[in-house]
């Protein structure tokens, strides 16, 4: 009788066994499912981030002056213009003073998109302007004459003077291969105001601070774009700020998230941001 019981029982617990991994399989497919769901989603969300950053030497009268940024637009097939032009619509709403573009408008220097994407950009309105930089993705001839033909002033390794409030803030935009201090310390050459640096790379940090630069306007890292729960944004941790704020030797960095995708249409815990940052003395901050 034994024996019995004992050759039925074993193929029923094999049968359970084959069940209960069956169900942690399709729990684990499940989940993955809807963590690609989610980040899919999270790319088309995008947040209106709104900081004060501290500015060495800001003078009184420039302290809440409000620059919007946006970047990494990544126009393609992956990114439409719905999202650009929500984009857009957001930033017009925060009635910034002015708005820096900082880059990567298309993916891959793919020239399909460069009139759709300055078309869309070409609805922003600031009364102090609206200036852009080049990123790793653009081809600067036909993206700069794109952005000019819809009234954006595009700076490749040039300093532009905006006088506000009875006060100068210079504008300094570098072409994304502009790095070392020797090549950017001319553009500042005779500049009477508070030069802030609009570079795509926030690895520009360390030549600003050795320069004497007290911000620098960033974009180019996604937030990481996929930001993995206790690794963090592993495809950014080459660059000083992967998003957010940072400071170095009295030079401030601000780097913004973006708003598009590049290589995979997804987002993970780093949604898509136009960013309004205020401009506070850095003596307010300390």
């Amino acid at each position: 009788m034994g024996s019995r019981t004992s050759s039925r029982s074993a193929p029923a617990d094999a049968s359970r066994r084959r069940a209960l991994k069956a169900l942690v399989g399709i729990g684990a497919t499940g989940a993955a499912a809807s963590v690609v769901y989610a980040a899919g989603r999270q790319r088309s969300h995008i947040e209106v981030t709104r900081l004060a950053v501290p500015v060495a030497g800001l003078p009184p009268a420039l302290a809440g002056v409000r620059i919007a940024l946006i970047s990494d637009l990544h126009r393609s097939d992956l990114v439409p213009r719905t999202l650009i032009d929500h984009a857009v619509d957001l930033t017009v709403a925060e009635r910034p003073d002015l708005v820096a573009l900082l880059g990567d408008y298309v993916s891959f220097r793919e020239r399909t998109y460069v009139d759709d994407v300055a078309e869309g950009l070409g609805a922003l309105r600031a009364p102090f302007g609206v200036f852009a930089v080049m990123g790793n993705h653009d081809n600067e001839r036909h993206l700069a004459r794109a952005l000019a033909r819809h009234r954006v002033e595009v700076l490749l390794d040039a300093r532009i003077t905006v006088a506000l409030r009875n006060e100068r803030l210079d504008l300094v935009g570098i072409r994304y291969w502009t790095r070392r201090p020797q090549d950017i310390q001319p553009l500042l050459s005779g500049a009477r105001g508070v030069p802030l640096l609009l570079a795509h790379d926030p690895r520009r940090l360390w030549a600003a601070a050795t320069l004497g630069v007290p911000l620098v306007l960033s974009g180019h890292t996604h937030g990481g774009q996929v930001v993995l729960p206790g690794l963090g944004a592993v495809a950014a941790r080459k660059f000083p700020v992967v998003s957010g704020l940072g400071r170095a030797a009295g030079t401030s960095l601000f780097v913004t998230r973006g708003i598009g995708t590049v290589y995979v249409p997804v987002r993970l815990n780093c949604p898509p941001e136009v960013a309004v940052l205020t401009l506070t003395p850095a003596e307010a901050t300390a």
